[in-house]
């Protein structure tokens, strides 16, 4: 299992469109994806998931990904994170 830790600083958090974003990055990968938010946890390629965790700008979210491709998994979708999702 490959984990990593980043905070969110887009101004609004986790909303519709980079959550979209988030699950299509994760759906290019076989490894399963959760990402958490304290003791919150969503899969990685369900938006209803990822937007129920209610994630707002400078909380902190865990990426972890097992499975044949996960370091990369994590490593992209981390990089998409600390992107800001393309906002700003």
């Amino acid at each position: 299992m490959t984990s990593q830790t980043v905070q969110i600083s887009n101004k609004v958090g986790l909303h519709a469109r980079p959550a979209s974003m988030l699950v299509t990055t994760a759906g290019r990968y076989e490894s399963e994806i959760i990402i958490k938010n304290g003791s919150r946890s969503a899969v990685a390629k369900s938006m209803i998931s990822l937007l129920a965790l209610q994630v707002k700008m400078n909380d902190t979210v865990t990426i972890q990904a097992d499975g044949k491709d996960e370091k990369k998994a994590v490593a992209e979708l981390a990089a998409l994170i600390k992107s800001k999702f393309g906002e700003d």
